[in-house]
């Protein structure tokens, strides 16, 4: 397999989508380097994957900070003498109603959802550019193909992010440079992304939703390696992932 010896990056990895990755990848030969900001729990994924057999590491990393991003990278490199992939996994959900006006959560969007990404983006593209090589890949949601009353400012970064990725593709094609990417589009994956609504009545739906469709992140997982383990000449670049029995 393709994904064996790849040295890859993840945000958000402390639960979720970034920790299914991270053992589903490690498990496959991939060494994985973690980056979130709860350092408890990075040094347990990584105690578990490393008892398993696999190689892995981490770095506490809050992607609105360039500087921390910069670090993870640079702890890749360190680690295991360069980078391969980079999965922009971090983000918040914390929908409300535009008429709610929680403009601080807005604001808290942007800089995770979006800021986040561009910090990953940044901080690997000097590398995968001298290299002439290299995969990004970033979760979106389906709400950044869809538009959802309740999701409009999470929506806006996730349909950001769609633009970026392809934007980012197509000008590597032009370049000359070979950088793939892969951009996912989730819907009800259980996960701690609704720990981080605060409008109640939006909590209230989200939860209902989730407990009746809901699926593990692991489903993820097997996308993210399926689209590592894709030969260099061949570009998987957008994946949308709904339970079965979410209509």
């Amino acid at each position: 397999m393709t994904v064996q010896n790849k040295v890859v990056v993840i945000t958000g990895a402390s639960s979720g989508i970034g920790e299914a990755s991270a053992k589903l990848l490690a498990a496959n030969g991939a060494k994985v380097v973690l980056g979130a900001r709860r350092e408890a729990k990075l040094q347990a994924i990584v105690d578990a994957i490393q008892a398993a057999g696999g190689e892995a590491t981490y770095q506490v990393t809050d992607v609105t900070k360039m500087a921390d991003v910069q670090a993870l990278v640079a702890k890749a490199k360190a680690t295991f003498g360069g980078i391969d992939v980079i999965f922009n996994n971090a983000g918040i959900m914390p929908t409300s109603p535009i008429s709610a006006l929680h403009t601080d959560e807005w604001d808290a969007m942007i800089d995770i959802n979006l800021k986040g990404v561009l910090n990953g983006v940044a901080a690997v593209m000097p590398d995968f550019t001298s290299q002439k090589s290299g995969q990004i890949i970033t979760t979106s949601s389906v709400a950044g193909i869809k538009s959802f009353p309740g999701s409009g400012v999470y929506g806006a970064t996730k349909f950001a992010v769609r633009n970026l990725m392809e934007v980012i593709r197509t000008e590597s094609a032009q370049e000359g440079t070979n950088i793939r990417t892969a951009t996912l589009y989730p819907a009800a994956i259980n996960t701690e992304l609704l720990s981080t609504i605060t409008d109640q009545d939006a909590l209230a739906g989200m939860n209902q939703l989730y407990d009746a469709v809901g699926i593990t992140p692991d489903a993820i997982a097997r996308v993210v390696n399926f689209a590592i383990d894709q030969p260099a000449d061949v570009n998987v670049n957008e994946f949308t992932i709904y339970p079965t029995r979410q209509a």
